[in-house]
């Protein structure tokens, strides 16, 4: 089997092109007061759906790649305590731990040592192909959201 082209896909569909949104222009423009609303009948804000969105892709790869990984409580360790960052560097920071945590999902996935199909020996079945799209499934989920909030919030460019 050709695993070259699987892994240019895989690749591709976690960077956000072809048909799921870039993840950097669902986050890009927000106004920082907007940054911790929830709209009038939703029940998170963009602030809180980043940091999930942040823990989980950190857990998935960690489980991927280090078998002393400990995933955090579910559900309150996947989701920020606060509707609204705790300080103005937090929504960065989580900005730039996604995008290296993304990165490094990226790069186990391209890499040809890395075998996509074997089960992960502290799994319970899962592969490294299977770790790889919940991360994209996962992402494209909540990215759907995030344009939601903002289209709710009046900070988000028509379609």
């Amino acid at each position: 089997m050709k695993e070259k082209p699987l892994r240019e896909h895989l690749t591709s569909l976690l960077s956000g092109r072809g048909a799921h949104l870039d993840w950097k222009a669902a986050f890009d423009g927000i106004p920082t007061t907007l940054h911790g609303v929830r709209p009038s009948g939703m029940p998170r804000s963009v602030w809180e759906l980043l940091e999930h969105m942040r823990i989980a892709q950190w857990d998935i790869l960690e489980f991927s790649r280090d078998r002393k990984h400990v995933s955090p409580d579910w559900p309150a360790g996947y989701w920020p305590e606060t509707s609204e960052p705790p300080n103005a560097k937090a929504w960065e920071q989580s900005l730039k731990l996604f995008a290296r945590d993304l990165g490094a999902m990226q790069k186990l996935v391209a890499n040809p040592k890395t075998d996509l199909f074997a089960r992960i020996p502290h799994g319970t079945g899962q592969t490294v192909l299977r770790e790889a799209l919940l991360v994209a499934d996962h992402n494209a989920y909540h990215l759907g959201q995030v344009v939601f909030v903002r289209r709710l919030l009046g900070a988000w460019k028509s379609d």
